[in-house]
């Protein structure tokens, strides 16, 4: 198989720039090789941000120790991107046959690869780690930009129904909102009650789970009022 990095290179940019026009003529068979090689490109690229953060303290670890984190690092990030395409592909065939799409996985795993560009990105901001707030709002960001990727390629690529994609786009959305908050909220409890007790910073982790629970709840609320 050859595969054509030019082409990679240009797909890349029109899946992250022009999502709508890239997913509409994304090529959907010619085998699981090309979607693999994607994602391995993906990996070793977001790993090497992570080796570099490490090696030159930007993530807050230095030194040798800092050098051995950073490879560990960019070996995970490489099985981590190898595994997650066949896992992104089973994630993207469910969304697509609630949808009411194409039901076969290799173009599945195809628009799974194509969306794991958001990889090298999401790692790129990984000296921003000791910045908690920032680093989260920025990882909300990509989070939901995805998810903006996955809705698309369900609805052009794969030929879902939209009015469904919208549904479990909303939901996932508030869900990746709703984590968001709980997870700035129990960070700024603990900190905030780190001189209490355990019981009593067990009494606050459990107000956030009922809060979650709450929310969980109004989600799928709305997410019925808009399917009916």
């Amino acid at each position: 198989m050859n595969f054509n990095f030019n082409k990679f290179f240009q797909d890349s940019k029109k899946a992250l720039l022009s999502p709508k026009e890239y997913f509409s003529t994304m090529e959907i068979t010619g085998g699981m090789g090309e979607p693999i090689i994607k994602a391995l490109i993906y990996g070793v690229i977001a790993g090497i941000f992570a080796l570099l953060w490490s090696l030159f303290n930007i993530s807050g670890v230095s030194g040798l120790f800092g050098g051995a984190v950073g490879f560990v690092a960019l070996i995970w990030s490489i099985i981590a991107a190898v595994v997650g395409v066949f896992i992104g592909g089973v994630i993207v065939l469910i969304v697509s046959s609630i949808c009411k799409g194409n039901s076969e996985f290799e173009p599945s795993m195809r628009v799974a690869a194509a969306i794991m560009v958001i990889m090298p990105i999401s790692a790129f901001f990984g000296f921003l780690g000791g910045v908690h707030l920032l680093s989260s709002v920025i990882s909300l960001a990509i989070n939901l930009y995805a998810l903006y990727l996955l809705y698309i390629a369900v609805t052009v690529t794969l030929k879902g129904t939209d009015k469904p994609a919208k549904i479990v786009s909303y939901v996932l959305g508030g869900l990746l909102v709703l984590f968001f908050v709980i997870g700035l909220g129990t960070r700024s409890a603990v900190n905030k009650y780190s001189k209490f007790s355990e019981k009593e910073i067990n009494k606050v982790l459990d107000d956030y789970k009922e809060a979650a629970e709450d929310a969980a709840k109004e989600l799928e609320e709305v997410a019925k009022d808009i399917e009916d």
